[in-house]
């Protein structure tokens, strides 16, 4: 009769007898292609347990199936800030949950080859021309540049990632940089990387910063408080491609934000009390116009607004030009014509692969294949290293010193890409075939580029010799005839002609002036009239 009564719930906790489940907590966002129109992408709480956890991966593609339950709001904030009595939190319990591969997003860790793709593919690879097939196959809509969609295709493979007995690590990605004039369809090509790598982040230079590129420290509500690590575009784009598109465009502080990120593939963290290090082992293909918005052939130096340090991580760098030639124009305009003509038609324009096929097959070689170099493919890429190093003798008789130095940098991305074109072939050594490849491409991409004064200034790429005539031919012109008055264009390449300057400097200077808006063109382009 004296006892106390019971309490409302007798049981207490024992800790030494408990069994411990696993359990993780994880944001749901609707996927980009059903966002209604002028709508903000709904987000939605999903807590797992068990074996669910671990499943999936920032970046995934993801069917849940769980129960929609109800939860109190944080009690977190003081005041008005803190949860109201009535209001509740939704989020699902889930009971499964399924990885899609198909489709954009992070899906290839998750892709299983039955045994009849893998006999497929390793046939596939056994054909002497693959190389050209999926060269074929990369962006088909778009005319022409060749040579960048095989760059393309070499940074889609990949080269080896190396680990040397010291710890060091030697990436194996293959960073790609497009420069050059607007409608030369470079965003087109980073769009369709997006639509065929197996991992890939899409970024915009303007709307990108530096933590939304690496990785930013935020508070978490959910856990009283605390703070979190959330990666950017390059730590969820691990193991595929980032495309980063009006490259030019971004603040300088954020481009140097991704420096590391691009060479040693790592991000490291040290804000808020978290110091950590987060892998970000990702190509970079960047598209950037020149900062006059055209190309200007004259002004090489103040055509790049990029630092020297940024450029030498790139392993080609392609001057994209939209040159005025009439029987290219006609083919371009008919290839335009008909791509709008069968748009509408059942077959869509396809290369020798389908992007479904391809994408698969990239899939394939990078989780089955690492190559390395063969002796003889080494001893050739050393001489050719020693030769560029050296300068060829007929460059250096024709103009001076060789535009840009071979560096360390350079040769390891030949041999990258040497890997990757053996790696298409599923081969594991590169052969000499594949390093006469590589070096061709280096050679019509970068060196190239510097070679014929297109990179002038960045990264002592035109000789000061070089500069000095520009000069001279400048202040002759200026001499030569006053403002208002106008001379032909004949007349002035005969006269510097007779005067022992090259005809192809006086070209470059009146371009340049022309596109300054000192001189324009009168009576059909064949006179000069001097504005200012």
């Amino acid at each position: 009769a004296g006892r106390p009564s019971c309490p409302l719930d007798p049981y207490f906790i024992m800790p030494d007898k408990c069994k411990c489940v696993d359990f993780q907590s994880m944001k749901l966002q609707e996927t980009p292609d059903s966002v209604p129109h002028g709508e903000m992408p709904r987000h939605c709480s999903l807590y797992l347990e068990r074996s669910l956890v671990e499943k999936a991966v920032p970046g995934n593609r993801v069917n849940i199936l769980g129960i929609y339950c109800i939860r109190k709001q944080n009690k977190a904030g003081k005041g008005s800030q803190r949860g109201a009595v009535g209001v509740r939190d939704p989020y699902i319990r889930v009971l499964g949950i399924e990885v899609m591969t198909d489709g954009p997003g992070r899906a290839s860790g998750h892709i299983v080859f039955t045994g009849e793709e893998e006999e497929r593919f390793r046939r596939m690879a056994a054909e002497p021309r693959i190389y050209e097939r999926i060269t074929k196959s990369i962006a088909p809509s778009i005319y022409g540049s060749d040579d960048i969609k095989r760059a393309i295709a070499c940074l889609l493979f990949g080269g080896s990632r190396k680990r040397l007995p010291d710890g060091l690590i030697r990436r194996g990605d293959i960073n790609v940089l497009l420069l050059g004039d607007p409608g030369t369809a470079k965003s087109q090509l980073l769009k369709f990387v997006e639509r065929v790598a197996p991992i890939c982040v899409y970024t915009s230079g303007k709307g990108s910063s530096a933590a939304g590129l690496t990785a930013s420290v935020m508070r978490d509500h959910s856990r009283n408080g605390g703070f979190v690590v959330e990666g950017g575009a390059m730590v969820l784009a691990d193991g595929g491609v980032v495309c980063i598109d009006e490259f030019d465009k971004m603040k300088e502080d954020d481009r140097v934000a991704i420096h590391e990120a691009m060479e040693q593939q790592t991000i490291s963290i040290a804000k808020a009390g978290i110091t950590t290090t987060l892998n970000s082992r990702c190509s970079v293909l960047a598209a950037a116009n020149s900062v006059c918005g055209r190309w200007d052939d004259t002004k090489g130096e103040e055509n790049i607004d990029f630092m020297p340090t940024i450029l030498s991580r790139f392993d080609t760098i392609f001057i994209v030009k939209d040159v005025h030639d009439e029987q290219r124009d006609s083919t371009l305009a008919r290839h335009v014509m008909g791509i709008h003509i069968n748009a509408s038609a059942d077959k869509a324009e396809e290369g020798e692969l389908s992007v479904a096929e391809l994408k698969r097959y990239i899939s394939f070689c990078r989780s089955r294949c690492g190559p390395r170099l063969e002796e003889e493919a080494a001893k050739k890429l050393n001489d050719e290293y020693v030769l560029v190093r050296r300068g060829h003798r007929d460059a250096e008789e024709e103009g001076g010193r060789l535009a840009i130095p071979i560096t360390v940098r350079q040769l390891e991305a030949i041999i990258r890409m040497s890997e990757s074109l053996a790696k298409m072939e599923l081969k594991p050594f590169a052969s000499i075939t594949h390093v006469n490849e590589a070096i061709r491409l280096f050679k019509v991409s970068t060196l190239s580029s510097a070679k014929s004064g297109e990179l002038a200034g960045a990264e002592g790429f035109t000789t000061e010799e070089d500069q000095e005539t520009i000069g001279k031919i400048e202040k002759q012109l200026k001499r030569r005839f006053a403002v208002g008055s106008q001379v032909s264009e004949h007349s002035i390449l005969s006269d510097f002609e007779k005067q022992q300057y090259n005809n192809k400097m006086v070209q470059k200077v009146i371009h340049a002036m022309v596109g300054r808006g000192e001189l324009a063109y009168r009576m059909q382009r064949r006179m000069l009239y001097r504005l200012k």
